[in-house]
C-alpha cells in the first residue's frame, strides 16, 4: 500500500487506467477492501454528527436573533432562508454524487452550498448507507476506461513478426 487511504502502490512499468481516489476511501471502493465497511460506517457516524452539530450551532443563531429582537418578520425569513440553501444544497450535493457538477455552476453556487452545509452533510449521511459517496460515478467511469484500454491492446497485440511488411 503507498498510503493510509488503501491506495495501492503503482507497480513499475504498468499500464492502464488507474482508479480515481475517493475522500476517506482511496481506491478502496474498487474491491471493497481493506476496511472499506468501517470506512463507510466512520463517513455515515461522522456526517451525521457534523449536522446534528450545525443544527445546533444554527439553533443558537436562531436564539441571537430572537433575543435581538429584530421582529418575527427577519426571524422568519432566516429559517426560510436555511431551509431552502440546505434542500438546494442536499440536491446538488446528492447529484454530484451520480455525475460530474459543472465548474462553472459550482463556482456561482458556492455562496448558496456555504449556507445550505446541513443539506449537503445529511446528503454526504444518507449517500454513505448505500454507498461511498461518489462511488457508483467514479465505478462507472473506471469501468469505461479499462473497456477502452482493454479494445485499444487487444488491437495492437499479436506477433509482429508475423506482419506483413511494407515495400
Amino acid at each position: 500500500m503507498s498510503d493510509t487511504n488503501g491506495t495501492p502502490a503503482t507497480p513499475a512499468g504498468s499500464s492502464g487506467p488507474r482508479p480515481e481516489p475517493l475522500r476517506f476511501f482511496g481506491t478502496t471502493w474498487v474491491d471493497h477492501d481493506h476496511g472499506y465497511a468501517l470506512r463507510r460506517i466512520g463517513v455515515a457516524v461522522g456526517s451525521l454528527a457534523a449536522a446534528a452539530a450545525a443544527c445546533l450551532v444554527l439553533r443558537f443563531a436562531y436564539e441571537g436573533i430572537a433575543l435581538a429582537g429584530s421582529g418575527s418578520f427577519v426571524t422568519v425569513l432566516v429559517v426560510v432562508m436555511f431551509a431552502v440553501c440546505s434542500a438546494l444544497a442536499f440536491r446538488h450535493t446528492w447529484d454530484g454524487f451520480t455525475k460530474r457538477p459543472d465548474p462553472d455552476r459550482q463556482a456561482s453556487l458556492r455562496g448558496l452550498l456555504t449556507i445550505g452545509f446541513v443539506g449537503s452533510l445529511l446528503a454526504y449521511f444518507f449517500r454513505s448507507l448505500m454507498e461511498a459517496p461518489g462511488e457508483k460515478l467514479h465505478r462507472q467511469e473506471y469501468e469505461t476506461a479499462r473497456k477502452r484500454h482493454e479494445s485499444r491492446t487487444t488491437r495492437r497485440t499479436g506477433n509482429p513478426s508475423k506482419r506483413k511488411r511494407r515495400t
